[in-house]
């Protein structure tokens, strides 16, 4: 029912929006990739076969004829596939390593012999260990990881004479990560002592830029990828780029511009939550941590779009914490709850919920068309409950304030999304009533308070008997409301200004005001159904746009039950069903006939019939002649009545007047 929009959206922020955001981001860049590979062959693994193994510099003592490029075109396989290798791991907080000997015992986390590469025997080990935090990691510094690589049987250790980098490589990668500490909101209990009012309130330095922290997260995984083939070097991604460890000595094939690299080895970092990260300073000192490596094959395609997809985010978040502007609007954050849902999540739930999602965005839509449709063409108020529009308005507003209060957790995409739906509500209003600025009457509040000018809703037309009926039922239908909503309003405000802590009054005004909308947002609809049931019909009702709407709210009960929230919102999302099955039973009890027009003038959605019937011209019943002069009169102006649907002795009621509170 448009009239009666459903409960107002989480307080916090919509996370439909944030799921379809995300959703389209990642369509968009699967497509740009494939279009990219499919149609300018950049980037992607080429046919062509390497270099003979002549060309490989298994001696550097080929000769380069070519121009020799610093940065080279085509890079090849340096090993072969299907190659079995040795692996170790080294943390340490510096990023010069010694001779691998002289270093702690406990410094060795991975040390792994005759790995396989070839990814049809899909060889999986793993390592659980703890370390101890370095000292100067604790003091805001990083530990490195230092992967040494061989094929089976090499020396590993660089600083050994017997070392090969043909046959051996080494790989540093930072196992701490340096992010934005979220802000802290300062808050205080509005009635506690007012020594805690002078701390809070006193003005908190401005610094340049971000706080940043060094974060831990104990699981890593070492994923070799052996399918990467033949690459354009200079076209990759550059978060696909920087995994790639070219031949040790620079050298380059007979047109210097080509050279080899060393088996893909992709420090997976993808699935790793900041919830599940360890914050390291030397205020709190953490003496030891656990570390958790997997080591694994991953496909080609796999490891690009992953890798495209974690710098992607990576770079948000860095945009954000500096304060740029960012795509979308978004601080990573969205991406970040998209990860949590897909690994708390079973997949088969995960997969219904992702064509739900569709269709979700394909009934918004329609309903949104049908809405704004039924409302442009209505032409009177029958069954309009216009209290509920207005309070509909207020409650968007009020919604929208706090997002604007706590904007630091809302992207501008969310912002102007809930600005359209106040300026849709608002819209309403004006095809409900006239809005007008008046000189206040004497006696009024307004006059009391000495305003110049109040704002008024006024009829927009003489109402007929049916609208007056619809006012005064309306008008029954929130009063009976406010004795039931207003004294939990209150009882909920009381309980937050004891119980909770709040910015300011303002904020705590707002989020009293939102909590009530979020929490009886649902009861803006009873008067609709209220208005239906007096009236006994439901004629007047935009049935296809309130169906779309109502396949939305279960579209969101399956959300609720997929992402992570309070158990007391998932059973919130359960409230629109209750008003849902309460109108289809009104629609069963009051039959509509669609094939004809209804007793205000319309034919079921089709919202031009009572235009059309008005347009048809008018015919003498049998017998009566057109020259009969004040007998034609007489029938032109019975069938004129007819077909308006007005009743002579009601036509006039009410017409024009100023509505009543």
């Amino acid at each position: 029912m448009p009239e009666a929009e459903a409960a107002a959206p989480a307080a916090g922020g919509s996370w439909e929006d944030k799921i379809w955001s995300i959703g389209k981001n990642l369509a968009i860049f699967i497509a740009i990739q494939f279009a990219i590979r499919q149609f300018m062959n950049s980037g992607g693994v080429e046919k062509t076969a390497p270099p003979a193994p002549t060309a490989a510099p298994a001696t550097g003592s080929q000769a380069v004829t070519g121009e020799y490029n610093a940065i080279p075109q085509t890079i090849y396989p340096l090993w072969p596939s299907n190659v079995s290798v040795d692996v170790s791991l080294y943390i340490s907080p510096s990023i010069a390593m010694p001779r691998l000997s002289s270093m702690p015992a406990d410094s060795l986390i991975v040390n792994v012999k005759g790995f396989e590469l070839e990814k049809s025997k899909k060889d999986h080990r793993e390592v659980h260990k703890s370390f101890t935090v370095p000292p100067t990691v604790q003091d805001n510094g990083t530990l490195w990881a230092h992967i040494f690589v061989g094929q089976s049987g090499a020396e590993l250790d660089p600083a050994a004479p017997s070392y090969d980098p043909s046959k051996a490589y080494r790989i540093l990668r930072p196992l701490t990560q340096y992010l934005a500490k979220k802000k802290v909101r300062k808050t205080r209990n509005l009635l506690g002592p007012q020594n805690d009012t002078q701390i809070l309130d006193e003005p908190i330095e401005e610094t340049s830029g971000p706080t940043i922290a060094s974060y831990y997260h104990p699981n890593f995984t070492l994923s070799f990828v052996p399918d990467a083939g033949t690459t354009q070097f200079g076209t990759l991604h550059p978060g696909v780029r920087q995994y790639y460890t070219l031949e040790a000595t620079n050298a380059r094939d007979a047109s210097g511009q080509n050279t080899w690299f060393y088996p893909v080895c992709y420090l997976n970092t993808f699935w790793q939550l900041k919830t599940h990260m360890t914050e390291l300073n030397s205020t709190d000192p953490v003496h030891t941590l656990p570390i958790h490596v997997s080591l694994s094959t991953l496909s080609n395609w796999q490891f690009s779009l992953m890798a495209s997809m974690d710098e992607g985010m990576k770079e948000t978040a860095r945009k954000a914490a500096r304060g740029e502007t960012t795509p979308g609007g978004g601080d990573g954050s969205e991406m970040e709850l998209i990860k949590e849902t897909m690994l708390d999540t079973n997949p088969y739930l995960l997969g219904t919920t992702a064509i739900v999602s569709l269709l979700h965005m394909v009934f918004e839509l329609l309903a949104f068309k049908s809405d704004v449709g039924h409302w442009r063409k209505k032409k009177d108020n029958v069954g309009v409950s216009v209290r509920t529009i207005l309070a509909n308005v207020v409650m968007q507003a009020i919604i929208f304030l706090y997002l604007l209060d706590n904007n630091d957790n809302t992207s501008w995409m969310i912002l102007f999304g809930q600005g359209m739906g106040i300026a849709i509500e608002a819209w309403k209003v004006t095809k409900a009533v006239n809005v007008r600025a008046r000189v206040p009457e004497a006696g009024t509040w307004a006059a009391k308070l000495g305003l110049p000018y109040t704002v008024v809703f006024e009829d927009k037309h003489p109402l007929s008997e049916t609208e007056e009926k619809t006012d005064e039922y309306d008008r029954i239908a929130f009063r009976y409301m406010g004795v039931g909503a207003v004294p939990l309003l209150i009882a909920y405000a009381v309980y937050s200004l004891v119980y909770d802590s709040h910015k300011s009054w303002y904020s705590f005004v707002i989020a009293t005001l939102v909590g009530s909308v979020y929490a009886y947002g649902f009861l803006m609809m009873i008067p609709s159904l209220y208005i239906n049931y007096r009236l006994k019909s439901v004629a007047h009702m935009p049935a296809r746009a309130m169906t779309y709407k109502f396949f939305n709210t279960f579209i969101d009960d399956l959300f609720a039950w997929t992402i992570k929230m309070p158990i007391l919102h998932r059973l919130a999302t359960l409230r629109d069903d209750v008003i849902f099955f309460v109108y289809l039973y009104q629609a069963w009890a009051y039959k509509v006939d669609y094939n004809r027009v209804n007793e205000f003038g319309q034919g079921g959605d089709e919202e031009g019939t009572e235009e059309k019937v008005g347009a048809q011209p008018l015919k003498a019943p049998p017998g009566m002649g057109v020259d009969e002069g004040d007998g034609r009169r007489e029938v032109v102006q019975k069938a004129v009545e007819k077909v308006d649907g007005g009743v002579s002795s009601g036509v006039q009621k009410g017409g024009g007047k100023r509505r009543k509170g």
